[in-house]
């Protein structure tokens, strides 16, 4: 179906869009409260699809993985981007005004603002990747693998580096 969509087949596209797209934005969802911009993020993921900017290259892999990696990352340089951490405050304030605080909301203060905060900041980008992937978004070994897009033995090993710093810092 790739191949038929990489060759400018609409209907492919079609398919492949509706196979997909409603799995993609329940994922991007779980690590993204901001339904408008989850929403941009699988647009923008499809029409790199589309357009060709985002190549499968791998013919026995997983289409599902390949997609995911590809969202997840246009949604990380969407939350990096200006004003994604403004809609994010409006969105938890609101939620805040509504009620109080859960006890998930007070461990991430704590982790953005704490001395785990600190801690995760000094680590390097690759070590924080894989301890946001495998620790804050709840993602198996395998599924940091693919989203990070290396090996499953890098993110064991990645993940036992972080976890020895954050603790030395941490004690």
């Amino acid at each position: 179906m790739l191949t038929r969509v990489a060759g400018g087949d609409r209907s492919a596209f079609e398919a492949f869009y509706r196979r997909h797209a409603a799995w993609l934005v329940l994922r991007l969802r779980y690590r993204c409260l901001d339904d408008t911009l989850v929403d941009d993020v699988v647009q923008e993921t499809f029409l790199a699809v589309w357009r060709g900017t985002a190549k499968y290259r791998d013919p026995d892999g997983d289409v599902a993985g390949w997609l995911w990696r590809i969202g997840s990352r246009r949604l990380i340089d969407s939350l990096r981007g200006h004003g994604a951490r403004q809609r994010l405050t409006g969105l938890l304030a609101r939620r805040r005004s509504a009620e109080e605080p859960s006890a998930e909301e007070q461990v991430l203060v704590g982790v953005e603002h704490g001395d785990l905060g600190g801690a995760l900041a000094r680590l390097s980008p690759e070590l924080r990747a894989v301890v946001q992937a495998t620790v804050l978004d709840g993602l198996t070994t395998a599924e940091a693998a693919v989203l990070l897009g290396i090996p499953a033995g890098t993110v064991k090993t990645r993940a036992m580096r972080a976890r020895r710093q954050l603790r030395q810092e941490l004690a």
